[in-house]
């Protein structure tokens, strides 16, 4: 029966179909502002109630845009740095750059295997081509664990961003470490994948990681998306308890 629907139904008519279903009020996504019956799994293992099934935005997509809207770090005019763009979270910025006259610029270092926006310039985090004391706000969001020189990722953050500007700079953050952990002979997928948790890391941080961002010459405050929230409010924006957002400044 499945099979015959697939031939019968076309594809676009089918998703249609099943995002209709999935239309509700049990959760609600901040940053395409759906309501719907559940988020979704993602991710390996799979975590329950993690995508929005509207826009894709992941739990930690979802904390940082209540961050940028919270704390008013969205403005017109001014000049925006992403590295390595998240389709949700891109898609909003793009939507706010064209609305309100700011200056976005996405990149990522091409690499096989990894899928970018339409327009996404090339990137290298460790030595940007881009001048000193340039944007307003860079987001780096889940990359410098990917990135073996991450210190020197880091220099060149702070070098491109403005005195009084601010960085959301995010990695997957074990609280329970007092050091990070990394092994830069490890280059086995397999190996990666079992000591550091996904075959393209190189190091989980811990909590070391805010003296990193000091040396580089940031201020530092580790923020707690879910602070101040109940249980019920937690579950109903699909946030995750224990996640820590670094955000970062300059003098």
């Amino acid at each position: 029966m499945k099979a015959l629907l697939k031939r019968l139904v076309p594809a676009r008519l089918r998703e249609r179909l099943r995002l209709e279903a999935l239309r509700g009020d049990a959760v609600h996504c901040p940053v395409c502002g759906q309501g719907a019956i559940a988020f979704l799994p993602a991710g390996t293992p799979p975590r329950p109630h993690a995508r929005c099934a509207f826009c894709g935005s992941l739990e930690r997509t979802r904390a940082i845009w209540r961050l940028l809207q919270q704390r008013g770090l969205l403005k017109p005019g001014q000049r925006i740095l992403h590295i390595a763009p998240e389709g949700s979270l891109h898609t909003r910025l793009l939507a706010h750059a064209q609305a309100y006259g700011a200056d976005y610029v996405f990149g990522d270092k091409f690499e096989p295997g990894y899928d970018h926006p339409a327009d996404t310039v090339e990137l290298d985090v460790t030595a940007l081509e881009l001048p000193d004391a340039a944007f307003d706000l860079v987001l780096c969001v889940h990359v410098l664990e990917h990135v073996t020189a991450d210190r020197q990722a880091l220099r060149e953050l702070y070098r491109v961003l403005k005195p009084g500007g601010t960085a959301l700079l995010v990695v997957p953050f074990d609280p329970a470490r007092a050091q990070t952990f990394e092994d830069p002979t490890v280059t086995d997928p397999q190996e990666r994948l079992r000591l550091f948790g996904q075959f393209d890391h190189v190091r989980i941080y811990g909590r070391d990681y805010s003296d990193r961002l000091r040396e580089a010459g940031f201020t530092v405050e580790e923020v707690d998306p879910c602070a101040g929230l109940g249980p019920e409010e937690v579950f109903h924006l699909g946030l995750k308890r224990g996640e820590v957002l670094h955000v970062v400044g300059k003098r």
